[in-house]
């Protein structure tokens, strides 16, 4: 799993670049925006990480300018701003998730993680599972030949679930990955958003169930191949 780093405090990149190391990732560590976008323009990589305060080009222009170039590699933000203006501007230009400095290393690698895995899931286009199919580029849902109409709420639900499936996914672990920068969701949010997801799977041959005590999964039912 090939990472660019590009943050200008030199001892958070270290500090960073040992954590995804020891993880499993191969980081390369840039400190200016106008390098990492002729990087980021000509090379391959499962993820880049920006930070938003960097000298030159910020952060935020820099995504802008690598999404206007049709690169879609997961970008995860790191950001000392607590302005709601900054988060939702950074969702506007193209990023996919963000962590407030300071933060725990163990929560950066664990988001790193989960960013590159729906990164290759959309580089497969489709997520399949009975007869549900996302197809993840065009964010298109069937049920058999039916299509299945999804907020964009429900989309992100079911296509974590769908990432693990028949595995049971923790509740905190979809509150931590579907909360945005510009509204944390809530244990509630999350059931609300379940229920409606189960209602639209009635009848279909996929069943969304809740464990109690651990969290939800997809189950095909009885005489579903």
């Amino acid at each position: 799993m090939r990472v660019l780093l590009v943050e200008d405090d030199a001892p958070l990149a270290r500090s960073v670049s040992e954590a995804l190391g020891q993880a499993g990732f191969t980081v390369e560590w840039l400190d200016r925006g106008e390098t990492a976008e002729a990087v980021l323009l000509c090379t391959d990589y499962d993820l880049a990480i920006l930070d938003i305060g960097l000298p030159g080009i910020s952060g935020l222009a820099l995504l802008r300018r690598v999404r206007h170039a049709g690169r879609r590699l997961p970008v995860l933000m790191l950001t000392a701003r607590d302005a709601l203006e900054d988060r939702v501007r950074g969702l506007d230009e193209g990023a996919d998730d963000y962590l407030v400095k300071p933060f725990q290393t163990p929560e950066l690698v664990a988001r790193c993680h989960a960013l590159v895995r729906r990164g290759r899931s959309a580089r497969g286009r489709t997520l399949g599972f009975g007869p549900l199919q996302m197809d993840v580029g065009l964010r298109e849902a069937r049920l058999g030949e039916a299509p299945l109409a999804l907020t964009g709420r429900e989309w992100d639900l079911l296509e974590h679930l769908l990432l693990s499936a028949p595995e049971v996914v923790a509740k905190q672990r979809l509150i931590d990955s579907l909360s945005r920068w510009d509204n944390e969701l809530t244990a509630n949010a999350v059931e609300i958003y379940a229920s409606r997801l189960r209602g639209k799977l009635a009848g279909s041959g996929v069943a969304l169930r809740t464990v109690r005590g651990l969290g939800y999964r997809l189950e095909l039912d009885a005489g579903v191949a």
